[in-house]
């Protein structure tokens, strides 16, 4: 019956909306919220002008909605399925590796598109994608997609940037004439095996993967022998972007995987750039899901509206370096420039393997190792095994 009452309650607000928003702005037709909204949300992808008083998409938010919005920063993707599993959050900006995780445990709800008169705007590639739509069904509001790029000191490569995953897999002397070894850096996350598994794609195409996320018994053993020789080369596995940040400013760093954001804010004023190698790349493309016991159903529809305005859209992306899902906001903002989607990859699409929570059915091949394994055995990568 609660449930009830609330869909009930977010039909009526968000109905009103939509019956007068050709007449108003979006949010200054929303009926009233609940007062407060709790996110679930990758670093930088909530801001209100704390860091730079130029990004902040909240503060507007609150005062045309009355809903006061509350985030907690997670760090990787195991970690906002499990805080979405402990409850008390509406929303989360969850990547293809924990999204259906957590349309599998029934922690998240269906959306009501309707309910969400921007939604029509959403890039045609991303509406109906695979790691928010289940049987038709959607489980959350495109956000926004990026690459998983090789940042680089460019003191270190000298004149001629690295064109492959290499220098982060294999000792080697860099143009500096230093070794590699104990300056580059590894996700820690069981993703990565990903990433070693794109590499072998390109560089040992003998053990036939097509999909560095749908991997056999073969595939898999020869992803974590790259990633154990990886591991006497690694200083950190980086999880924050701040520490990644900081250990490229101060502590040698000078190559790893990594997310734009963290190149935007070091190239600022660091000898820092990024590449796509010539294995190519994986990535994220993130959704807005609602929890399915959130208490503030109707602030979470109305920032999943809010989250779709060209503006929003924008900002963020110029912000974090990502692409907007909405292509109306590559043009005519301020911060991201008319430049921006390109730069940040909108063409690129095509080229990212996005992240996806591997499983034990896999399209590509029929069986394949299933996900728990991936994180037992990157914890025992890591720890020396």
């Amino acid at each position: 019956m609660k449930s009830l009452l609330k869909s009930c309650t977010v039909l009526a607000t968000v109905l009103s909306f939509t019956s007068s928003a050709l007449a108003q702005e979006p949010l200054q037709a929303l009926g009233a919220g609940e007062g407060a909204l709790s996110i679930v949300a990758w670093a930088g992808y909530i801001e209100r002008g704390e860091t730079d008083k130029n990004f902040d998409w909240v503060t507007e938010f609150e005062k045309k909605t009355g809903c006061m919005v509350s985030v907690k920063t997670a760090a990787t993707s195991d970690e906002m399925v499990a805080l979405m599993n402990e409850g008390g959050f509406d929303l989360v900006t969850a990547s293809g590796d924990a999204s259906l995780r957590l349309v599998a445990g029934k922690r998240v709800q269906p959306i009501n598109t309707a309910l969400i008169p921007s939604w029509s705007t959403i890039d045609e590639r991303l509406q109906n994608a695979p790691w928010h739509t289940k049987d038709g069904v959607h489980y959350g509001t495109p956000y926004v997609w990026g690459p998983n790029v090789l940042m680089y000191n460019t003191k270190a490569f000298g004149d001629k940037a690295p064109d492959s995953w290499n220098v982060v897999f294999e000792e080697m002397t860099l143009a500096d004439g230093k070794s590699n070894k104990g300056r580059v850096q590894a996700y820690d996350g069981p993703i990565h095996v990903a990433d070693a598994a794109n590499y072998l794609m390109f560089h040992k195409p003998e053990l036939g993967i097509k999909d560095p996320f749908d991997l056999n018994e073969d595939q898999y053993k020869a992803a974590l022998d790259l990633l154990r020789g990886q591991r006497q080369l690694v200083s950190r596995y980086w999880h924050d972007a701040f520490i990644q940040i900081d250990d490229f400013k101060n502590e040698g760093v000078v190559a790893s995987g990594s997310w734009p954001f963290q190149v935007n804010l070091l190239k600022a004023d660091q000898p820092i750039a990024s590449v796509f190698p010539k294995e190519g790349v994986t990535g994220w493309a993130d959704t807005t899901m609602l929890h399915v016991d959130s208490e503030h159903p109707n602030c979470a529809y109305m920032w999943m509206e809010h989250s779709l305005s060209p503006k929003v859209q924008g900002d963020v992306s110029a912000w974090f370096g990502t692409v907007p899902s909405v292509p109306a906001a590559c043009k005519g903002n301020a911060l991201l420039t008319d430049a921006g989607c390109t730069n940040n990859g909108f063409d690129n699409f095509e080229k990212i393997k996005f992240w996806k929570t591997p499983v034990s059915k896999c399209e590509s091949q029929g069986e394949c190792v299933p996900y728990h394994r991936w994180v037992s055995d990157y914890i025992g990568v890591i720890g020396g095994r």
